[in-house]
């Protein structure tokens, strides 16, 4: 698998939401200004309610340009198995009832899922509650996962 391409993706579907963020930011800024939504008592909030919409939308527009700006800089490098999983790996992990699972570990603005070729690619960052789990781990390592209830058990299957 190509980190590169899958890098290129992530900035294109970075991209997309971005854009739609900045499309919602302004409807929501145009709903907020709009003369007919002006408060008339102090129960009319249609116009207060866009107003922190158009506020939370500009705040995930800044989000989304940093972390695009954070792919951009960022260089996947080949796997050291002396240092063990960091930012960048390809990792492939597998269950106890052998399904496997592909993570590429990014640096910002993961939980997207990718498809190269007919694998499908769940992008994570290291601060992701998985990505942490896995940063430092070797290949042949468990990795333990506590999601309420249950503790999820991985074993780390190769590694690029």
């Amino acid at each position: 698998m190509d980190k590169f391409l899958l890098q290129q993706q992530v900035l294109e579907r970075l991209a997309e939401d971005l854009l739609q963020a900045e499309q919602a930011a302004r409807t929501a800024h145009e709903t907020a200004t709009h003369e007919e939504n002006i408060a008339e008592n102090k129960y009319d909030t249609l116009g207060l309610e866009a107003a922190y919409l158009a506020t939370g939308q500009a705040r995930r527009a800044d989000a989304i340009r940093q972390a695009m700006a954070q792919w951009r800089m960022f260089r996947p490098g080949a796997y050291d198995a002396s240092k063990g999983i960091q930012i960048g790996a390809l990792v492939c992990l597998v269950d106890a009832d052998d399904k496997q699972q592909q993570l590429f570990l990014g640096p910002a603005g993961g939980s997207m899922k990718l498809t190269s070729g007919d694998q499908v690619v769940q992008v994570i960052s290291g601060e992701a509650p998985l990505g942490r789990a896995v940063l430092g781990k070797f290949e042949g390592d468990e990795v333990s996962l506590h999601v309420s209830p249950a503790a999820q058990r991985f074993e780390v299957l190769r590694v690029q």
